[in-house]
């Protein structure tokens, strides 16, 4: 297994595990590698440091701070997440016709979220629509709660 720091074209870096280095170009010539945070997947390899180990408690120590940093960010994605399903209306797929409906005025101004694909949120953007990406990966949908 080898790790690589990532980086999207919107310049958000992450990590992930590969089997090899083919194996990460592979997956990145597929578009099976998205960034977590926009979920583009326009991928490349960032410039890192190699992990080298040492018998220094010294390296214990990054490592727990880098734990406790990425925990951090964990805490606050997840307090977002919550805000959101509280505060905002889901709109699933219909979230550019929701938006353009809010935006043109055929709506009362309400707080959405949803899907939308790359080409629609840049459409969207193209129009003057305001929108933000959400930094939760496809897999963790959020789910209107009743």
């Amino acid at each position: 297994m080898i790790k690589f720091d990532l980086k999207c074209d919107v310049g958000h870096i992450f990590e992930a595990s590969f089997d090899d280095s083919k194996s990460f170009d592979f997956q990145r010539k597929k578009k099976l590698i998205e960034c977590p945070y926009c979920l583009s997947c326009k991928i490349t390899k960032s410039i890192m440091a190699p992990n080298v180990s040492s018998k220094s408690n010294k390296n214990k120590k990054i490592y727990k701070n880098q734990e406790k940093v990425f925990a951090t960010y964990d805490k606050q994605i997840k307090k977002l997440k919550s805000d959101i399903e509280k505060n905002f209306t889901y709109v699933g797929n219909k979230f550019p016709e929701e938006a353009r409906k809010i935006y043109y005025g055929e709506v009362d101004d309400k707080s959405i979220y949803g899907e939308a694909t790359e080409k629609e949120s840049k459409e969207l953007l193209d129009e003057g629509i305001s929108l933000i990406k959400l930094p939760f990966d496809k897999k963790d949908k959020i789910k209107k709660k009743n």
